[in-house]
């Protein structure tokens, strides 16, 4: 048998009568009418080259080869309810689920510890790791299965990824407390750096690659104006203790500044050019969109992240 050309909704209709052994109560079960059960008996028995039934008084007894098909029938019947009844839930308490998460180590410091004392308490057996974020390679890795999500600014994007906004992430500039050159200025955290001040500083910037066409070259530029660079470094907090040990300045994420401003004596100031915030969000493949362990997971990080969205009242803050 071609089993293109064979109706499969057929076998609906078969196992309706196997289960009622009557064409009006197997109508009723599956919703059709006698006469379409009887036409849709008839078609079986053709394609099947078998009575299936026969009648004995006012019920129809299946035959030997009907009979046969019940059980198999039914569980193929079945297996098909379970593939399309859509994804099963999940839960977290019992789930021994592993998440590859690809970020900068901004988020070792702005997620990670607060994701990790949730999931002691609500999924003691989920894993998740922080991988390096590389430049111009996450999206590759999303479709590769080497990570289920990525924390990043907001890109251009394939078709087949989908994307969630986390939180807009403004820019301050940070110095040590105390920092001998903006005290001897009189500036004061919260204030803001003149330009020719700005620009004067040693400036060390987050560079993954060691690329100096930063967010804040850009906005300088704007204003037809440069900072001296003199160091460039891959890691977020590597460059926040390199500030805190020296006269150098950075320009970083407000909400990171704010986390480790005790931690690493460091105050934060307001920079003298307009700097886009930028909108951090969260991408993944679209194949697991709908999977309820990822659905889960997408939905903690969005909880934890989301409330970051607070940046534009740092000088409230200072």
């Amino acid at each position: 048998m071609n089993l293109y050309a064979f109706d499969l909704n057929l076998l609906r209709v078969l196992d309706a009568l196997l289960l009622e052994g009557s064409t009006v109560r197997a109508g009723e079960r599956i919703g059709l009418s006698q006469p379409a059960v009887s036409s849709a008996l008839g078609r079986l028995r053709a394609a099947l080259d078998d009575p299936l039934f026969v009648r004995h008084g006012q019920r129809l007894e299946p035959t030997a080869y009907a009979l046969s098909l019940a059980r198999p029938l039914r569980d193929t019947l079945d297996n098909i309810e379970t593939m399309i009844a859509g994804p099963e839930s999940f839960d977290p308490a019992t789930a021994s689920e592993t998440f590859k998460i690809s970020g900068s180590d901004f988020f070792a410091e702005m997620l990670m510890p607060a994701l990790g004392e949730r999931l002691s308490r609500v999924g003691p057996d989920i894993r998740v790791q922080l991988v390096d974020l590389v430049p111009d390679n996450f999206v590759g890795k999303l479709e590769s299965h080497e990570v289920d999500m990525a924390l990043i600014p907001a890109l251009d994007h394939p078709g087949w990824v989908d994307w969630e906004p986390m939180f807009r992430s403004c820019f301050v500039v940070i110095a040590r407390q105390d920092h001998p050159v903006l005290r001897a200025h009189g500036l004061k955290p919260g204030d803001k750096v003149p330009i020719d001040l700005f620009c004067d500083l040693g400036h060390i910037l987050f560079s993954p690659e060691g690329n100096l066409n930063a967010m804040g070259d850009a906005a300088l530029a704007k204003v037809g104006r440069e900072r001296r660079v003199v160091m460039t470094m891959p890691v977020f907090y590597g460059v926040c203790r390199a500030v805190s040990a020296s006269d150098h300045v950075l320009l970083m994420p407000a909400q990171m500044a704010y986390k480790l401003r005790a931690t690493l004596g460091i105050d934060a100031y307001i920079p003298p050019m307009p700097i886009p915030a930028a909108q951090i969000g969260m991408i993944w493949h679209k194949r697991a969109t709908n999977a309820p362990a990822h659905r889960w997971m997408r939905a903690q990080i969005a909880d934890l992240l989301k409330p970051l969205d607070n940046a534009e009242a740092f000088e409230a803050k200072s």
